[in-house]
């Protein structure tokens, strides 16, 4: 049996930008994706602090000690600069697997969306 269970978390970190007319995505700052475990191009779940609000994307590599955190496309309609988020990616594996797998969760400065 396959279940779905948490592959990644990046934990609390401040939306700095929201451009309605780019294609789509996220971008976040290449640090953060590789703490987390997270690939270009990777289904993410988004879950906005300040207002509630869930959604799906994928990720886009941002510059690397930038602190960028950029909602991109109609999604940035969900979301304001300066709002905290958290980005969640979750994997597909045996449930046998499942039960000793260790996620990758990080908890940036959320000030400044960099590594403490």
């Amino acid at each position: 049996m396959q279940i779905e269970v948490l592959k990644s978390k990046i934990h609390r970190v401040k939306i700095t930008g929201a451009d309605l007319n780019y294609i789509g995505s996220i971008t976040v700052d290449e640090d953060l994706m590789e703490a987390a475990n997270i690939i270009e191009g990777e289904k993410v779940a988004i879950v906005n602090v300040n207002n509630g609000e869930r959604l799906e994307t994928y990720v886009i590599t941002g510059k690397r000690r930038s602190g960028e955190i950029t909602m991109n496309g109609p999604a940035a309609r969900k979301v304001q600069p300066g709002d905290i988020i958290i980005i969640i990616s979750y994997a597909h594996m045996d449930f046998e697997e499942a039960k000793t797998f260790k996620p990758s969760v990080i908890f940036p400065n959320e000030e400044t969306n960099t590594l403490n």
